[in-house]
């Protein structure tokens, strides 16, 4: 809780264990990380319109291995980018989402769409996906909430898509910039409350 509430990423477990040494990129029990995002900050899930695809690398190539997210203003009729995820999608959901979204396929940003971010693949904003975080945070890449002073919007830190397609939403009832603000803000006064009296 202390390294959470000093704002770190997380901890490292280390095994006393003689020749524990770190290897890169290797999974074990000998070093472990226990991240914040264990320790969700975000406790509302958010439905997001889907406005652009990355290709996946690997395992995943020849499919969309990440989707461009975005939020919704009433005010401006725009969507403004908030996360790019790739986690939380089974092989199931990679196989069928290039059938989901090739009807929203176009060939540049759609006019709608605030972005900085330079997608693969460019869709008009239609398919609707539920997503969790850790916490919403201050991005230099994304456009929801966007600062002009600072030149930082605010993004979803370790998004996942939580397994469903909100099919009953239209893009229009996408969570809101002015919902995602809200959120940004009730998080940073959770975090400033002292320990003892979150307990």
């Amino acid at each position: 809780m202390e390294a959470i509430s000093d704002d770190c990423e997380g901890i490292m477990c280390k095994s006393v264990k003689p020749g524990s040494i770190y290897e890169l990129g290797a999974r074990g029990w000998l070093w472990i990380k226990y991240k914040r995002d264990y320790k969700s900050e975000l406790s509302d899930t958010l439905d997001l319109t889907v406005v652009g695809a990355f290709w996946g690398r690997g395992r995943r190539a020849g499919l969309y291995g990440a989707l461009l997210l975005a939020a919704y203003d009433p005010d401006t009729d725009q969507f403004y980018t908030v996360a790019k995820v790739g986690s939380g999608f089974t092989d199931e959901d990679l196989k069928k989402l290039p059938d989901l979204l090739n009807q929203y396929k176009i060939p540049h940003r759609h006019p709608r769409v605030v972005s900085r971010m330079e997608p693969d693949v460019w869709f008009v904003p239609g398919l609707v996906i539920e997503v969790i975080g850790a916490e919403i945070t201050q991005s230099p890449i994304h456009t929801c909430c966007l600062d002009p002073k600072a030149g930082t919007g605010l993004a979803i830190r370790f998004p996942r898509f939580t397994g469903r397609y909100r099919t009953d939403k239209s893009p229009e009832q996408s969570t809101t910039v002015k919902e995602i603000m809200e959120m940004f803000k009730n998080q940073k006064k959770i975090s400033e409350t002292p320990i003892d009296e979150k307990l």
